[in-house]
Formats: structure tokens, sequence, C-alpha cells
């Protein structure tokens, strides 16, 4: 039995979107027909996952790894402490840091991030799906609703990366940010995740948890808070619409999310 990972906004699907190409959609049925298993592997929390839960996965390494389910057995359910998140948002909002918090069942993002979105140039899958979501107020409510539920990482957004050093020299002992690679242009975003957790160790998890060999295991992603998982499974394949410095260290890059990539990975893997 393999094990095959997928992230999901660049790689699986178009940044934003939660319908995969047809291509993909066949290529995991073919690949779970022959007894192999498919996780999405994804900073994504459970609610923003829902739409693509339709399509048969056979677990989540979610919430950049802090959230991790083999079918329906929760294997990792770890959020921030409120002491921590507190501190957090305090430092950030501080230093005008537009932020948005992700719980299980919520997200929550700060007043004028859109406006501030929208003034940026450059990108990268994650902002591209950020900007969507927001822009289309896919379930994203306001900081001002936020009703106290754990949290299992934060989105930073800003324009400076010296924003982000005071939460880096209140919490860098338990906290670490993940700051995309940006494709022009000069807005910073990324993630407040916790140190414990990270796709990698999802990906460890889940193989441990199956008894499956590390190097059964197969990772495909695009941007660099996919690193992690890309460093850890057996083989390691990036888009080709991915980070140049992700596709560095993976072992292949396939075709783009919108040439099929998955579905000519999978055959070249023997997957299919």
């Amino acid at each position: 039995m393999k094990l095959i990972f997928i992230d999901i906004d660049g790689t699986l699907t178009v940044p934003g979107e939660n319908i995969p190409p047809e291509s993909a959609l066949e290529a995991i049925k073919k690949t779970q027909s022959k007894g192999n298993k498919v996780f999405l592997c994804t900073g994504r929390n459970p609610d923003m996952l829902k739409p693509l839960l339709v399509y048969g996965f056979d677990g989540v390494v979610g919430s950049g790894g802090a959230y991790v389910t083999v079918g329906d057995q929760v294997i990792i359910d770890a959020p921030m402490s409120n002491e921590d998140r507190d501190i957090a948002l305090d430092t950030l909002h501080k230093q005008g840091v537009y932020c948005t918090i992700e719980a299980k069942n919520g997200s929550w993002c700060d007043e004028g991030i859109g406006e501030f979105m929208k003034r940026q140039s450059g990108g990268n899958s994650e902002l591209q799906r950020w900007r969507k979501a927001i822009e289309e107020s896919l379930g994203i409510k306001p900081m001002t609703e936020y009703d106290g539920s754990p949290i299992y990482k934060i989105v930073v957004m800003c324009s400076n990366k010296n924003q982000l050093e005071e939460t880096k020299d209140k919490l860098g002992k338990s906290y670490r940010f993940i700051v995309q690679e940006m494709q022009g242009g000069t807005l910073i975003n990324g993630e407040l995740l916790s140190i414990e957790y990270d796709k990698g160790r999802g990906v460890k998890a889940v193989a441990e948890y199956l008894n499956v060999a590390i190097e059964d295991t197969y990772g495909f992603g695009d941007s660099m808070n996919d690193l992690e998982m890309i460093e850890t499974v057996g083989t390691s394949v990036c888009m080709d619409n991915g980070a140049q410095a992700l596709k560095d260290v993976s072992d292949m890059v396939c075709p783009a999310v919108t040439d099929d990539g998955l579905a000519k990975a999978f055959d070249l893997l023997k997957l299919v």
C-alpha cells in the first residue's frame, strides 16, 4: 500500500477553487482501486475543506499538520493555547499586520484586509486563495464576530517582514512563521504555526498509524508551506506552477495544475 499526500491550492485545484480537474479525480480513484490511500495535505482548516471531502479522500492532514484524520479517526488535534493566541494577535495588530485566524469550524479576518490585498501586487497560490476567499466571502467572518473557538493557526499579511519581529521575540520558542515565496510585488503573506506540528509530521503520524514505511509515501505540493511534507515523504513532487525553492528540493517536477499535472505524475510514478 502506498500513501499519497496532496496539497490543495495550486496542486489539486487552481488556487481558491474547490473543484479538481476530472483527470486528477480519475487518477485518485484509480490509485485507490489499487489499494493505495490518498490524503489531502493542506493548510486549510476542516471548515474550508468541506467542499473537497465529497471526493472520497482517505483522510486529511489539515491546518498545516495540527489537525489530522485517518478515515473518521482523529489522530492529531492540537490548537494553540488561548494565551499564545492572545499574545500573537496583540503583537501582530500592534505592528499593523492583518490577520486571519482559523478554528476547526470557522475563520475570522481583520477589517480592511480585502482592501489591503487589492492594493498589493504579486502573489503565490496561497495569496490567490485568500484573495478569492475574501472577495467572495467564502465563509470567512469579521474578526469582531470571533466566538473564542480554539484556533490552529494565524494567517498574516503585511508589507514588511520587520512587522513580524515582535511576535517572533515573544513566541519564537514555540511557534514559527512560514513566509511564502512571492512572484513579484512586496506583500508579505504567511502563517504562524506551532513548531511541534507541520505537514511532514502529519505525514509521519499517518504512516505510523497505518504501519506504512515512509519510503512508500508520496507528496505533491507547490508552495513553501509544503516544504516539510516534501522533505518527509519517500517521493516528492512539485508542480511546475510551484515555488522555485520547492522545486529545488523535490525529487521531480510535474506539469502545472492547469495541465493535468497530478494525473500525469501519477502515471509516470506508476500509481495508477
